[in-house]
């Protein structure tokens, strides 16, 4: 167990949290503008003191000061999927916000020693690489030494999907940026089956039938039981590499994105929203409030963190801060 405290911006359903809490980090305030989200970080993060509300509503000067500041601030802005115009949306113009908080909580004198964050790849290479050449210099103008590195989650967190994020990690002090590691590549040995359930029945509403439009188009595709498959609304794509492909937000909504399989039965579905958290490394006793529909789920899901590899990198840099 550590010492150390966590607060967590942009917290979502909480999966930054987990992974630092596995290696002993208090979690000790969060903040997240989604209500629904919030419901379920609520159910799973009970000793946190979650502020739900607008970031740019934050003061630094009501919020304890913390070793280690998180934040997996909004991608859409980067992300191929969205648009791709970085700080020119206002989603990109947030991390600002976290600059923001930083800077007041520097004239405090309680700068967090460890800021953490993680997007979408694309961040890295956007406009040129400007975008984050610009990241990279708001945190160093703070003092901070920034070190960076875009991980699979199939390659970096035992966890069968095919997820590739950029991980920041910014240090106040230069001798622990030098030591730290990022962790190594490791073998997947959790395959999909351990993930999946290919033989039980699960809620009717996950299943397509021949009634439907699209199940011709399903049928003819999907000739393989044990793969994952996406449905992007006019083509059907297999991922033959054993692993799930990249979760999204709208998955689950108008039937963009969404996985799917074919089980032991012949029957097609949809992954359920279960799947997808465990498919984002979430435990198995993780809390689904009741009143919450599955396209909020899903939403959840996609939007969310992969835990282990969370896990891994906290306890790099936990390692270093001892």
């Amino acid at each position: 167990m550590s010492n150390y405290t966590l607060g967590s911006l942009f917290a979502g359903i909480g999966g930054i949290d987990l992974g630092f809490k596995k290696v002993g980090v208090k979690a000790l305030w969060a903040n997240e503008i989604d209500t629904y989200c919030a419901e379920t970080f609520k159910a799973n993060h009970k000793d946190t003191n979650l502020i739900v509300g607008d970031i740019c509503d934050l003061n630094a000067k009501d919020l304890p000061a913390v070793d280690i500041l998180a934040g997996g601030f909004p991608c859409q802005p980067f992300s191929i999927a969205g648009y791709r115009k970085g700080f020119e949306d206002d989603r990109g113009n947030l991390f600002f916000q976290i600059i923001r908080l930083l800077k007041e909580f520097q004239i405090e004198n309680r700068l967090p020693k460890v800021v953490f964050l993680e997007n979408v790849k694309n961040l890295y290479n956007h406009n040129n690489g400007e975008t984050f050449k610009l990241v990279r210099e708001e945190l160093k103008n703070l003092g901070y030494y920034v070190t960076e590195k875009i991980l699979n989650t199939c390659e970096y967190g035992n966890i069968p999907q095919n997820r590739e994020r950029l991980y920041i990690v910014a240090f106040l002090n230069e001798e622990q940026e030098n030591n730290f590691v990022w962790p190594n590549k490791i073998k997947l040995t959790n395959s999909i089956d351990n993930i999946i359930d290919w033989n039980n029945d699960v809620d009717k509403k996950y299943y397509y039938t021949p009634s439907m439009k699209c199940y011709p188009l399903l049928s003819e595709n999907m000739k393989n039981k044990n793969s994952i498959y996406q449905f992007r609304r006019v083509y059907i794509r297999e991922n033959k590499s054993g692993v799930c492909p990249t979760l999204t937000a709208n998955m689950g909504m108008g039937g963009h994105n969404v996985p799917l399989i074919k089980d032991s039965k012949d029957r097609i579905r949809k992954i359920t929203p279960r799947e997808c958290l465990l498919l984002q490394g979430f435990p198995r006793d993780f809390n689904i409030p009741k009143n919450l529909c599955d396209s909020r789920v899903y939403k959840q899901a996609g939007n969310s963190v992969s835990v282990e590899v969370i896990h891994r990198i906290a306890k790099e840099i936990i390692k270093v801060l001892k």
